[in-house]
């Protein structure tokens, strides 16, 4: 069950790969990850976890709510 707070890269993906997303694809600046046309931005990898307000950001982009996220 992911809980819905920081949260580190590597368990982000995870999670991601649990809910359909395929990737992650390199692409730009960012690496992202897909799952029909839906395309989702991921944050490059650095020392401290992905915060809440991103994880929201990214969820929304991943058209994921709250509680589909919390069930994972």
């Amino acid at each position: 069950m992911a809980s819905f707070g920081p949260i580190k890269r590597r368990k982000l993906i995870h999670n991601l790969r649990q809910a359909g997303f395929f990737g992650p694809f390199p692409g730009g600046s960012h690496e992202f990850m897909r799952k029909g046309d839906l395309r989702v931005i991921l944050p490059n990898p650095h020392i401290s976890d992905i915060s809440k307000g991103l994880l929201a950001e990214i969820l929304r982009e991943a058209e994921l709510s709250r509680e589909q996220w919390e069930e994972l």
